[in-house]
């Protein structure tokens, strides 16, 4: 697997049930810090909302997930905003569903439904971006071959994430999965270019 699919901006959109409202966040994000962030956000900025649920899927394989129905019948918010998520194969992603009460119980099923609409309309309205999967190195040469490695790193498409050209120049980069292979192949020809895998 080279790439994963994500989103690079956040997305809002509103379902209506029988006068309760639905207010879905989507938001794209990489740590669990990050989503607590977004969540005390919502929190403040919505405090007569009776439940905030929520549900995100993170890392390149998207093997890190969390769901939280916030009050609401077990499975019956979390689970629903997570299967869009995943109906969409995104990933580094997070859903917050905002809902205010409108004094008509909608039951499960109705709540399932009302969850997983708005998260669905959300989705749809924010361009899913490809981002390749990148494995980080480090680099370290002699000073006179910094501009060949770099040259090299910008043909590969690798993003450059940490660099010190002064006595002891390395730097640190994130190469793209899939030209990994060419990147080894090159470093070849390239001597006294020392690349350690940092994962």
């Amino acid at each position: 697997m080279d790439f994963y699919y994500t989103i690079d901006q956040m997305a809002t959109a509103t379902y209506k049930d029988r006068g309760s409202s639905f207010i879905a966040f989507a938001f794209p994000m990489d740590t669990t810090a990050a989503f607590k962030e977004m969540l005390v956000k919502q929190k403040e900025d919505h405090p007569k909302a009776v439940h905030h649920c929520f549900a995100y899927r993170m890392g390149v394989t998207g093997d890190q997930f969390r769901v939280n129905d916030d009050g609401e019948p077990s499975g019956s918010a979390g689970r629903p905003i997570l299967g869009q998520i995943d109906s969409k194969q995104l990933t580094n992603i997070g859903v917050i569903v905002v809902r205010y009460f409108g004094g008509t119980l909608l039951g499960v099923p109705g709540l399932i439904k009302a969850y997983k609409t708005a998260t669905a309309l959300a989705l749809q309205t924010v361009p899913h971006t490809k981002k390749a999967i990148e494995i980080p190195y480090i680099l370290h040469f002699q000073y006179e071959q910094t501009n060949e490695v770099i040259q090299l790193l910008k043909q590969l498409q690798a993003n450059i994430v940490e660099q010190e050209i002064q006595l002891f120049p390395f730097i640190k980069a994130a190469i793209p999965s899939h030209r990994l292979e060419e990147f080894r192949e090159r470093l070849k020809n390239i001597r006294n270019v020392e690349a350690e895998n940092l994962v």
